[in-house]
């Protein structure tokens, strides 16, 4: 009898032993595999940043300077950015942002695994690298820890980051991070001060146009530059639109008007480009005080003394009188030609065209075309035409004037948003103004103009350059006379004298080589009579009056020497200007002061400057001398400025050969000290005086200063005086002989 499985086929055993082994084999290499992703997933995370550094992470952000309104005169920054939180940028521009770099942020862990998927696939078909998947947070993990390039080692680690941020932040938190954090185009980093550069507001105020193409820089700051690619903008702009749209974001009809909206900007100045040599004072100081990288990255706050409307006076006084000084001695033209010197009319650039320009405003501009009556120019994104009217005060014809790649130098009259302007040619030969105000009370310095340009020199005129003062000096003299007793009423002896001193006789002059006989000190300093002047000095002795000089403040050292007491000296300007405050301050020195305070990044107080008085003379002496050099304003050297409509006071004062001219002066509230001349010791001309060229730049700066402001008054001079035995200690050397 049969089995009943004898006709059933036989039981191959190899055939299990083969699927055992496949089996096995399988087991193997997912075993190799999952041990080799380990592995590698070790070897990149030996060297991976720890994140939790980002709790104590704070990004490298602006020190900005502050005028006495708390307006921005200046920063300093290796990267400019301004902090921001959360809610400081617009629902608008989180959602713009999100709908086009990340529409998943608010759902995934870090990692959008299947955009990854889908862009590795993408790049394995076209041979490129993996790219086109990183998360909001992924980008803030490669920007903050590892390097910019493409490589998967690069991607591994960074999707590695991107998860440890997700679960030790929140999403607000990353978002503020990352917001805080990314380049923008221009040196600008983040999206506060992005928006404050671009649009000129802060972020938390931008429109839906506005958001929309601040979203679409992430992807390419330097291609999609507004300022730059204005038409390429614009379509990345409406691409982010239409992403909110069908995010639901935003309705069809807002997304249909914004798309309509044309790309305006705002372009901020930059606002070291206001007061730049007084910015550059305080960067010496602070890095001096805090180093470097303090300052460039620290978020240091420096409140200053500046009034951010005085130094706008105070530049356009100097380059009005500058330009005034410069038609008044006629076209020397001898213009830089570009052309010349191996550029093109296509590629140059000058360094003024780096500041937006301003109406009314002076600016370096390149001739690009010339004809019979006109010629074309171009600064910067602006184009003008001059005709024969714009330059009738050269008395010349413009193709005469002017030829193609020429520099010529330009007052804008009027800017058009179309990149039109109209412009009057100017000239600027080399001469120099400076000009230093100085609020009494305070010492706060007010305004500060170091020169005429500071993108073509940063030698500082008001704090740096020694020059002879000139007749500016005999205040002093009459300081030395009247505090030892003197009276304005006393006379002298205005006539021809000879000084016998150790190298011969000298015989000086006066300024108009004429010689009034006996009058009183106050109409000798008034008319700025030298002889008078010099026997003052000789009497009461020079090395007395070098010592008050030197009580008003000026560390310059002074030879002992006669002809000092005419201004052979030389001083700063910053120091002379000063020194004359003390005659409205009652004789009382309040050092001139740039900063106010200074604060870290967290608000902590790093110094705070209080006014630093001193005594100089009796309050009986200033006043007296307040009343002298009033009477030059009124009936002297000064009188240009007798019609200001508020009590002034000061002094003329020009050098032989009428290389300097100055003028400083005073009101009750506020001293300004103005310079003129040329960087070298040549003469600006014949009958360039003080009086003439100085003291106009003065006269435009204080009545745009006081206006509008209680202008105050002079003390009386009631206070009584010291009783002081009068002391005659001549002391007489040669030298060069100042004149008015």
């Amino acid at each position: 009898m049969k089995s009943l499985y004898e006709d059933l086929p036989p039981v191959e055993i190899g055939g299990q032993k083969l699927v055992g082994r496949v089996l096995f084999g399988l087991l193997v290499l997912v075993s190799a595999l999952v041990g080799a992703t380990v592995g590698l997933l070790l070897v990149y995370t030996t060297d991976l940043p720890q994140v939790e550094a980002l709790e104590a992470y704070r990004p490298s952000s602006i020190t900005e300077l502050y005028d006495d309104h708390g307006q921005v005169i200046g920063s300093f920054a290796l990267q400019r950015r301004v902090v921001a939180g959360y809610d400081d940028f617009a629902p608008v521009l989180r959602d713009a942002l999100v709908s086009i770099e990340d529409k998943d942020f608010y759902r995934h862990s870090g990692i959008n695994f299947w955009r990854i998927v889908g862009a590795a696939y993408r790049d394995i078909e076209s041979g490129g690298k993996v790219q086109g998947a990183s998360t909001l947070t992924m980008q803030l993990a490669r920007n903050l820890f590892l390097s910019p390039d493409r490589s998967f080692h690069r991607k591994v680690q960074e999707a590695m980051l991107a998860v440890q941020i997700e679960r030790r932040f929140t999403k607000p938190q990353i978002f503020t991070l990352y917001a805080n954090q990314i380049f923008l185009g221009h040196g600008v980093y983040g999206f506060e001060a992005a928006s404050e550069f671009y649009f000129g507001k802060p972020a938390r105020k931008l429109t839906l146009a506005e958001a929309a193409l601040l979203a679409g820089l992430p992807k390419g700051p330097g291609i999609y530059s507004p300022i730059n690619h204005p038409d390429r903008t614009l379509k990345r702009r409406n691409l982010v639109i239409n992403a909110m749209l069908e995010d639901g974001k935003i309705t069809a009809s807002q997304a249909a008007d914004a798309r309509l909206v044309p790309v305006v900007l705002h372009l901020q100045n930059d606002p070291n480009s206001l007061a730049p040599y007084f910015v550059e004072e305080i960067r010496r100081y602070l890095e001096n005080k805090y180093g470097a990288d303090q300052v460039h990255e620290g978020g240091l706050r420096v409140y200053t003394s500046l009034d951010v409307d005085l130094q706008k006076a105070a530049n356009r006084a100097v380059l009005d009188g500058l330009a005034a000084y410069e038609r008044r001695h006629g076209w020397k033209g001898n213009l830089e030609n570009v052309l010349a010197e191996g550029s093109t009319i296509d590629k140059y650039a000058h360094p003024d065209w780096d500041d937006e320009p301003e109406v009314n405003g002076y600016v370096h501009a390149l001739v690009t075309s010339t004809g019979v009556g006109i010629a074309t120019l171009r600064f910067g994104r602006y184009a003008a035409a001059l005709g024969q009217a714009d330059v009738a005060w050269t008395q010349g014809k413009v193709q005469n004037l002017l030829q193609t790649g020429d520099i010529c130098y330009v007052r804008i009259l009027l800017l058009n948003a179309s990149g039109a302007a109209r412009v009057s040619l100017e000239q600027d030969s080399g001469a120099q103004g400076a000009l230093v105000a100085i609020d009494n009370a305070t010492g706060g310095i007010k305004a500060m103009v170091g020169g005429r340009d500071f993108s073509e020199s940063k030698f500082d005129r008001a704090t740096q350059a020694m020059r002879q003062v000139g007749s500016s000096f005999k205040p002093y003299v009459y300081t030395a006379i009247i505090d030892r007793g003197g009276s304005p009423d006393d006379t002298i002896l205005d006539e021809p004298v000879t000084f016998e001193t150790g190298s011969g006789p000298y015989s000086p002059h006066n300024y108009d080589e004429k010689f009034e006989g006996i009058i009183t000190l106050r109409r000798a300093l008034a008319q700025s009579r030298n002889i008078p002047a010099l026997k003052l000095a000789s009497k009461v002795g020079i090395k007395t009056v070098i010592d008050y000089a030197e009580r008003f403040g000026i560390t310059a050292k002074l030879p002992p020497y006669l002809p000092v007491a005419l201004g052979s000296a030389e001083i700063t300007l910053m120091e002379q200007t000063s020194a004359y405050s003390v005659f409205p301050n009652d004789g009382v020195r309040v050092t001139p002061r740039y900063i106010t305070k200074v604060t870290d990044y967290e608000g902590r107080v790093l110094e705070e400057d209080y006014p630093d008085v001193k005594d100089v003379v009796s309050a009986h002496t200033a006043r007296i001398m307040t009343t002298m050099l009033r009477e030059v304003v009124l009936h002297g050297t000064g009188v240009a400025a007798a019609k200001m409509p508020f009590p002034a006071a000061g002094k003329t004062g020009t050098t032989n050969d009428f290389t300097d001219a100055w003028f400083v002066g005073f009101s009750p509230a506020m001293t300004c000290g103005v310079w003129m001349g040329f960087d070298e010791k040549k003469t600006l001309g014949a009958k360039e005086t003080g009086a003439h060229a100085a003291l106009p730049i003065w006269i435009n700066f204080m009545t745009t200063a006081m206006a509008g402001k209680d202008p105050g008054q002079f003390q009386t001079t009631d206070v009584p005086g010291p009783v002081i035995q009068k002391v005659d200690t001549p002391d007489a050397s040669p030298g060069a002989d100042e004149t008015h």
